[in-house]
């Protein structure tokens, strides 16, 4: 099925057939009438295609230039239109189609001066020279527009993948704490189950506090996906972690340092999720039972330190937890230290430059 040109490509090649034929008037043919007529209709009817199918139109084109040069005589205006014709082909077909330009342009060039009187051996050489420049201009802006395309393409394609990693890890870190406090809860709970009901009972209660916690965060987290954000956690939030952790059978002492809190709110929050990934990897690999969180401001940077006296095995891989902190850490341009201690367990270390206040 033929697609209906453009309204403004119709109106272009309706202006062209009216200049082709008022070319015409007065001229002294043999030809009938038919053969005078075709040939611009054709010429500027392609026109009207030159955008949805470039190639076709270009064809059409050329070979009305060629039947009218032939079959009646070379027109004074029809190599114009021609010349917009192969322009319009380097400008609008694709790669390949394009390519076929200086082909077919070079065989209707060919039939127009063999139709004519003999021209000036230049001029045919001129007039190749003219069509070939057009329409390597054409061809060289339209490669350009699409090399444009194709890096606005991949600075989106790469924003998604950077959202989607974003939206990955902060679901890692808000599920991935909750779910390993609920899976130790819960396998505290089998072992008592039976010596221990009271204790097991409690222990079923935080697994669904815990779990409310959890649907209360990850209802946040989507609100804010959603652009109706909500305050994420903050470090006036860590000992509500920490009596998590407590409930799960990790005695972990918090030591914030006067003053340590007194930064901007992004530290807060990464130092949070920073806090509370340790503390998860401590808890899920290491099997901590107790675990020291220290929080100071030195110099002019935020450090977290969390050590734990789990079992830190001798040769470790940094998992997506570690990985994750380092990340957020380098977002904020600080930096991150782990690795087993002396006495056997886990430490993870942040620093996170404070940016200076401004007035």
């Amino acid at each position: 099925m033929i697609q209906r040109p453009p309204a403004r490509d119709a109106l272009a090649a309706a202006v062209a057939l009216v200049l082709l034929l008022a070319g015409r008037a007065g001229a002294d043919l043999d030809a009938a009438p038919l053969l005078v007529v075709a040939p611009p209709v054709m010429a500027a009817g392609a026109l009207a295609w030159a955008r949805t199918a470039p190639l076709t139109s270009y064809v059409v084109g050329t070979a009305a230039l060629a039947a009218e040069a032939l079959l009646v005589a070379p027109g004074t205006l029809t190599p114009y239109v021609n010349l917009l014709g192969v322009y319009l082909l380097g400008l609008y077909g694709s790669r390949t189609h394009a390519l076929w330009g200086p082909v077919v342009l070079l065989a209707g060039i060919a039939a127009y001066f063999a139709g004519g009187r003999p021209a000036a051996a230049g001029v045919p050489v001129g007039v190749v020279a003219v069509w070939l420049l057009a329409w390597a201009f054409a061809y060289r802006t339209a490669r350009r527009g699409e090399e444009r395309d194709a890096a606005r393409l991949a600075l989106r394609d790469e924003a998604v993948a950077e959202e989607r990693a974003r939206i990955a890890q902060e679901l890692h870190d808000l599920l991935g704490h909750t779910l390993t406090v609920m899976v130790v809860q819960a396998g505290a709970g089998r072992v008592v189950l039976d010596t221990e009901p009271a204790r097991a009972r409690a222990l079923l209660e935080t697994i669904e506090s815990t779990g409310r916690e959890a649907m209360d965060e990850l209802d946040r987290l989507l609100s804010a996906l959603g652009e109706q954000a909500a305050d994420p956690p903050g470090m006036a939030d860590l000992p509500r972690l920490v009596a998590r952790l407590a409930e799960a059978g990790v005695a972990v002492r918090l030591d914030v340092a006067p003053g340590a809190d007194d930064v901007p709110r992004s530290l807060h929050s990464s130092a949070y999720r920073i806090v509370q990934e340790a503390l998860t990897n401590a808890l899920n690999h290491g099997a901590a039972s107790s675990a020291i969180v220290r929080v100071a401001r030195v110099g002019g940077a935020l450090t977290l330190e969390v050590v734990d006296d789990g079992r830190a095995p001798h040769a470790y891989a940094p998992g997506r937890g570690l990985i994750g902190i380092a990340e957020r850490a380098a977002v904020l341009g600080g930096s991150v230290e782990h690795g087993p201690t002396a006495a056997g367990g886990f430490r993870v270390s942040a620093s996170l430059p404070v940016p200076e206040r401004v007035g």
